[in-house]
């Protein structure tokens, strides 16, 4: 509840009310904490790919229109296929990957920039 009241004023402030691009894709970085292995999943809008026992799909991800290799942000749902169920669904921002992060025991996933 608290992540999504900052978020929310995160993206109701001055800064945030600049023009955004939106790409046609992401990069986005995965993390095994037991190996220690990261992985990069590159996915385009509306993809989905399986990372260990987790399926990522990206919505959309958008970046300010004036400067495109500043801060991205995307739309994730994160599904556990194992327990058929979403552990994360919403807005992941590059900058601040804590403030709206997956909260998986074993994986990380988080976004490093939008992609054309």
């Amino acid at each position: 509840m608290i992540r999504a009241a900052i978020l929310s004023l995160l993206l109701a402030s001055p800064a945030a009310a600049q023009e955004v691009a939106r790409a046609e894709g992401a990069l986005l970085r995965g993390l095994d904490k037991v190996s220690g292995r990261t992985t990069d999943l590159r996915l385009s809008v509306g993809e989905a790919v399986r990372y260990g026992r987790l399926e990522v799909r990206l919505g959309e991800c958008r970046y300010p229109a004036a400067d495109p290799s500043s801060d991205a942000y995307a739309q994730l749902i994160v599904t556990d296929l194992r327990q058929n169920a979403t552990v994360f669904s919403g807005w992941m921002i590059a900058s601040s990957p804590a403030l709206s992060a997956l909260d998986d025991a074993r994986y990380d996933v988080w976004v490093i920039s939008c992609q054309s």
